[in-house]
């Protein structure tokens, strides 16, 4: 049986480009310049027209986490996802600690085009973390 290699992570969107660099923002990621091409707009333009803006990827600079693919849908988003990101800034931190550390990164947010939706404070079970949206309103937690 063959083993996997690579995972990506891949969003639905309407508008790709303005979604991958909020997550490129977000997690520290890069939009990679194709070959023979000075930005990635440069190449997004020498593309069709109805193939310009279509998709984008976001890769980790030292490639050891996953890549995030954007592609354009017709359809809008109408559900809760049934899969979100969980943004880990509070690893082994907890009580004011852990919430100073996902306010601020909720604060650090905010201005790219997050939206706070609910703070879940911690409990019996689990620590406290901070649910959010992207600029397309995709759930994502500060964790």
């Amino acid at each position: 049986m063959a083993s996997v290699k690579q995972v990506q992570v891949t969003f639905d969107c309407a508008e790709p480009v303005r979604v991958a660099r909020f997550w490129c923002e977000v997690l520290g990621y890069v939009i990679p310049t194709p070959e023979g091409f000075d930005t990635w707009d440069d190449f997004d333009r020498s593309q069709a027209p109805e193939d310009q803006g279509s998709w984008c990827a976001g890769m980790d600079p030292s490639g050891a986490v996953p890549r995030l693919f954007f592609q354009r849908v017709p359809e809008g988003k109408v559900v809760k996802n049934r899969l979100h990101l969980d943004v880990r800034v509070g690893t082994g931190l907890v009580g004011d600690e852990r919430l100073g550390a996902l306010e601020a990164e909720c604060t650090r947010l905010l201005p790219l085009g997050a939206v706070r939706v609910r703070l879940l404070l911690a409990d019996d079970e689990n620590e406290s973390c901070l649910v959010m949206q992207d600029v397309e309103g995709n759930e994502f937690c500060l964790d």
